[in-house]
């Protein structure tokens, strides 16, 4: 059972900065695409970006140049780094993975992390 454990978030005030991570183990034998979404209140969960195995990034159609995504695939890691944050920034922000499993014959695991909460005060 593939398991993304996530770190960070918490509570900042505008214009200040947080940083997630989240760490991926358990039977993988790779990671094709990690990368971390959100949902904010009252909306939709949202892509935010995830990078692919080659370090390709996907961005989410916010765009947000205010994040950057970084990937670890030694360590099956992925981070973000979120300055200048908003209040509209308030909401739960997840990582997500999608990989191979170790044991051949395993199906494509699509696993999330348990969900963050970042919290921009004004």
């Amino acid at each position: 059972q593939v398991q993304l454990v996530e770190s960070g978030g918490g509570s900042v005030q505008t214009g200040g900065s947080l940083g997630l991570s989240c760490a991926a183990s358990g039977g993988i034998l790779g990671i094709e695409t990690m990368g971390w979404y959100r949902q904010l209140p009252g909306k939709e969960r949202e892509l935010i970006a995830e990078v692919d195995s080659l370090g390709k990034v996907n961005f989410g159609q916010s765009l947000e140049v205010r994040f950057t995504i970084s990937r670890d695939n030694q360590k099956n890691t992925v981070s973000l780094q979120m300055n200048n944050l908003k209040p509209a920034d308030t909401g739960v922000y997840w990582c997500h993975a999608e990989g191979t499993h170790i044991v051949p014959g395993y199906p494509l695991f699509s696993s999330w992390g348990q969900g963050t909460l970042v919290t921009v005060s004004s």
